[in-house]
């Protein structure tokens, strides 16, 4: 049957920030949403409450903060697009308790990562940065020395997640000897070998590249015990979180000498625009490779990044599937055509369910399919009814207690 849903796709405003990639828009219209407003860069937090009150998702990237404050502007509001790796910027626990699931793209970047740690790791050991920049001060150091093939060198992988794999397969198909560590058990890919610690890799790696997220665990994990556990002139490479390293420690290792060289696509402060000056106190050596976090940032990674999140949010509007929400307990399922479905979020107490079937068993409506997820905090069911009602049900379930929010969603 057509299926009519209660929000007409063309009224399910649509606000993006922050200039994501065309292929997001181009998602959303080739599934009927036209409502959209964009904007090329992130918004004040007073222009940013002023729009999103009006919105039913919002897609960000990296700086735009939906905190608590801005989130209580936000009635209208079904769910949030981080088109990013991270959710940092989010306040995922109050979008929660709001009802409000938040998608990102985990996934979509991974080459783009993976293949700028190798260029870097190839430089470095080249010694490239420092004949770089004698170069374009007329200076010609034509020689050999601290320059090395990176075949049958040692690369420890600290973090062997979907980055650090991919690095993995990329140095190997190179020639490379591959090492990893990480807190979780995993697999090794190709002839890769599991250090049994953080310290156990950092001594035998002749080059280190870190691809941890940013916790308490990983903040100034490598510091100055564990740079001096690393090889006289190997080489560091960051392109993870800037808190992951400790950069007076990595200063005095450039100074000693300890370390041939370093890059870092990452930094413990950033600045929040391009217009923003850059000031490091690593910016003074030649053979420390800086760029401004741009390990995602190539073409094919953001088209990528713009059909994954919008794929997901468009799938969480029209189906009600939480799959690859992050803060947000998961369901999956497929449209019904032959049924109603509504959605019910709700503070996980006794009984509550029971309340939302008696809304539906009392009219001697017959429940078809009820998927139900709970965590510790909140409840998420959707149901499935052969029923054909009108708006005046979705009072009585918002009068249930406990309720956060309910969708027809057709």
């Amino acid at each position: 049957m057509l299926r009519k849903y209660s929000l007409d796709k063309d009224k399910i405003k649509v606000l993006m920030l922050e200039g994501i990639h065309k292929s997001a828009i181009d998602f959303f219209n080739s599934s009927g949403y036209h409502n959209i407003e964009t904007f090329p860069n992130a918004l004040d937090d007073e222009v940013l409450k002023e729009k999103i009150r009006s919105a039913n998702i919002i897609g960000i990237r990296s700086r735009t903060h939906i905190t608590k404050d801005i989130l209580n502007e936000a009635e209208k509001l079904l769910a949030i697009g981080c088109f990013s790796i991270g959710t940092n910027q989010v306040d995922g626990h109050a979008a929660r308790l709001m009802g409000i699931p938040v998608f990102n793209a985990p996934f979509s970047n991974t080459r783009s990562v993976a293949e700028l740690v190798i260029a870097e790791a190839i430089l470095l050991m080249r010694n490239i940065p420092v004949k770089n920049a004698a170069a374009h001060k007329g200076k010609w150091l034509k020689s050999a020395a601290n320059c090395f093939e990176i075949r049958d060198k040692n690369l420890g992988i600290v973090g062997y997640g979907h980055i650090g794999s991919q690095v993995s397969i990329l140095a190997e198909a190179l020639g490379m000897n591959v090492y990893y560590y990480d807190i979780a058990r995993k697999l090794s890919l190709g002839k890769a070998v599991a250090c049994s610690s953080l310290e156990e890799l950092l001594s035998v790696s002749q080059i280190v590249t870190l691809h941890v997220p940013e916790t308490p665990l990983t903040r100034n994990m490598i510091s100055e015990k564990e740079i001096a556990l690393m090889r006289w002139g190997s080489c560091l490479v960051n392109a993870s979180r800037g808190s992951v390293v400790n950069i007076q420690a990595l200063t005095a290792a450039l100074e000693s000498g300890r370390l041939l060289g370093a890059a870092l696509d990452v930094f413990p402060d950033e600045p929040a625009s391009n217009n923003d000056p850059f000031v490091s106190e690593l910016q003074k050596y030649d053979n420390v490779l800086l760029s401004p976090h741009v390990g995602g940032s190539t073409v094919e990674a953001q088209h990528n990044i713009g059909t994954e999140v919008a794929e997901k949010l468009v799938r969480y509007s029209d189906t009600g599937s939480t799959i690859g929400a992050t803060n947000f307990v998961q369901l999956s399922l497929q449209p019904n055509n032959n049924a109603q479905r509504f959605l019910h979020i709700h503070k996980n107490e006794p009984g509550i369910l029971r309340e939302v079937n008696y809304v539906f068993t009392s009219r001697g409506i017959n429940i078809a399919g009820e998927y139900l997820q709970t965590d510790s905090e909140i409840g998420y069911v959707i149901i499935d009814t052969e029923s054909c009602l009108g708006s005046e049900i979705i009072d009585e379930l918002k009068a249930i207690r406990g309720t956060i929010r309910v969708r027809m969603l057709y």
